[in-house]
């Protein structure tokens, strides 16, 4: 067989190939440490915890898993499903949110190797695969959240698009539009002092490499708008869609992000393990860029606040991206009933615990 065509198939079977996980490559602040949680969880994605600890992750595959408390080999709990990136639990229920749909499975953790037969929630979600994926989580208020991203790079979209809304479980039927003008949002959570809701929101593509940038907002109330299609980042306007516009008439990012950085999955850190200027402050899962050149994201990164004023940005744990090579893309974090915060990537297909050793 000629050399070049060796190449070629080599190359299409590693296209199903899972990166090996490289640990000694991630750089933590001094007294953390990483290890592997969970592994074979492939294009592990949104994560959310059982009462008894379970964790339960999303994928853009076709299945959901389960890994018990405590860590260890995943069980599948859903299978055939499209693209199930979201996953939420409420009163013992889980909540999975696909491309299309919300399917619902009662007491999931009591039945986790023999898991009972979904029911349909909600079957008229958008089906446009283009920022399709949605997550889901349950907010403080007991209504379910989900975000529709834009179908496009930049247009002006249809009133279902570009939003977060949120329902009752108990009446699902009824929605209401949260927060609009929103290109893509993949991870949103609640400041545990005030209630009030933040989310993440991917800037635009071929713009340049440095603009705009991905953006960390904060809605404290419902009704805000946060400029897309018309205003990128707070203070750049579209060229196309910003004419006759003015940026000041949206609400601005409380903290710009790096640009093309794929900020996804954010948590506020709620736990007692890590040192004391961590508490509160919160994580974001930077799935990486793309198409900028160099490449940018690909690790994780901490915002800290000041009430509800963000005062800085910086890298928490990185080392996924080797020069213009990686071999993991962080998705989403969640902290454990320990303190530890857990990050999944679709790439390696694998869950990873952060600790903190020095204490």
């Amino acid at each position: 067989m000629p050399r070049q065509l060796l190449a070629l198939v080599a190359a299409l079977a590693c296209t199903a190939c899972i990166a090996a996980p490289q640990l000694q490559d991630i750089r933590l602040p001094p007294g953390f440490r990483i290890s592997v949680y969970a592994e074979n969880v492939k294009q592990a994605r949104s994560l959310a915890l059982g009462e008894r600890g379970t964790l339960f992750v999303g994928s853009t595959g076709d299945k959901v898993y389960a890994v018990p408390a405590g860590g260890g080999a995943p069980l599948v709990v859903a299978s055939g499903l499209q693209a199930p990136h979201g996953v939420a639990l409420v009163k013992g229920a889980l909540y999975v949110a696909e491309i299309g749909r919300i399917t619902r499975y009662d007491a999931i953790e009591e039945q986790l190797r023999n898991p009972p037969k979904p029911v349909v929630v909600i079957d008229d979600l958008p089906r446009e695969r283009h920022h399709g994926f949605k997550p889901l989580r349950l907010g403080p208020d007991g209504m379910l959240y989900i975000a529709t991203g834009s179908p496009c790079n930049v247009c002006e979209p249809q009133e279902r698009f570009g939003v977060i809304s949120r329902f009752d479980p108990a009446a699902p039927g009824r929605r209401e539009v949260y927060a609009k003008g929103i290109r893509n949002s993949v991870g949103f959570d609640w400041d545990p002092r005030t209630k009030e809701l933040w989310f993440t929101d991917n800037g635009a593509d071929n713009m340049g490499n440095d603009v705009p940038a991905d953006e960390l907002d904060h809605a404290p109330r419902a009704g805000m708008h946060f400029g897309f299609p018309y205003c990128h980042a707070g203070d750049l306007p579209d060229p196309r869609f910003g004419r006759g516009r003015d940026c000041k008439e949206f609400t601005p990012p409380a903290q710009k992000l790096g640009a093309h950085v794929a900020s996804l999955g954010m948590r506020f850190y709620t736990g007692n393990q890590f040192p004391e200027a961590y508490r509160g402050a919160i994580f974001i899962a930077e799935h990486g860029s793309w198409n900028r050149n160099p490449k940018s994201g690909y690790r994780v990164t901490v915002v800290k606040l000041s009430g509800a004023r963000a005062v800085s940005y910086e890298p928490f744990a990185q080392g996924w991206l080797q020069g213009e090579e990686s071999w993991g893309r962080p998705v989403d974090v969640i902290v454990a009933p320990d303190g530890a915060l857990l990050v999944s990537d679709d790439k390696a297909g694998v869950v990873y615990r952060i600790d903190y050793a020095a204490r």
